[in-house]
């Protein structure tokens, strides 16, 4: 799995960072990544790539906080990922050599790292290692897709977003208070994320809020009592 890296830290980022690409390389094939690899930092509300687009690179997430989502009928997001530093983004796309089928947007100041297709297919056919890493991520991937596809359709609302702060909980953590999500979302974005309208979203926290389950202060969700809200996330 992609290791939690703490952006409160001011180090820039380098893709030695990301460790199940460079860690398995032999010093020759790091010296290739570090020479032909490029870096672009994106602001916050920037869009990294749009639907449609035909990816060329491999995007690593250096740093920062990315949201992956997709227009559903209406005009209405879907947001159907969050990326962590320091995985992979609109890599399904990449490898399968067509258009990506979601758009991805930076909720918080990011680095990312793009490796050319060239480079990428030498490391697969020479680095064995590197290739069951790829591999790896993308069963790991497609597995939480499907659970979020049955639980999304399936869950009522309580569960939906119960679910929603867990899996928020678990990819960004928390802050050194141990009960903060490191993770600041508006509540149309919390909403996307839980397949939810945004004032459904806003019922369902101020519920949770009264029964003390959790406290919220603008974008900052604090989870007071996390095996109540995994009650409610199970019982659906």
């Amino acid at each position: 799995m992609p290791r939690r890296i703490d952006n409160n830290f001011n180090a820039e980022p380098t893709i030695k960072d990301i460790s199940q690409i460079y860690d398995v390389l032999t010093d020759e094939e790091k010296e290739k990544v570090l020479n032909n690899h490029s870096v672009k930092h994106f602001k916050k509300n920037d869009v990294i790539y749009q639907e449609g687009e035909i990816p060329d690179s491999l995007l690593c997430l250096g740093s920062g906080k990315v949201k992956v989502y997709k227009v559903g009928f209406g005009g209405r997001d879907q947001i159907v990922r969050m990326a962590n530093p320091t995985s992979f983004i609109g890599y399904r796309a990449f490898f399968a050599e067509g258009p990506h089928v979601a758009s991805a947007v930076v909720i918080e100041p990011c680095t990312i790292f793009y490796i050319p297709k060239a480079i990428v297919y030498e490391l697969l056919e020479s680095n064995h290692q590197f290739s069951l890493n790829i591999i790896r991520s993308l069963a790991q991937e497609l597995g939480f897709s499907r659970y979020r596809t049955v639980t999304l359709t399936q869950k009522h609302i309580r569960g939906r977003l119960a679910e929603s702060l867990l899996v928020l909980k678990d990819i960004y953590g928390f802050e050194d208070d141990g009960i903060t999500l490191n993770v600041y979302l508006s509540r149309e974005d919390l909403a996307n994320f839980s397949n939810m309208t945004t004032s459904n979203a806003i019922r369902t926290l101020s519920t949770f809020v009264n029964e003390k389950v959790i406290t919220v202060d603008g974008r900052i969700i604090r989870i007071l009592d996390q095996e109540t809200l995994e009650k409610i996330s199970k019982l659906g």
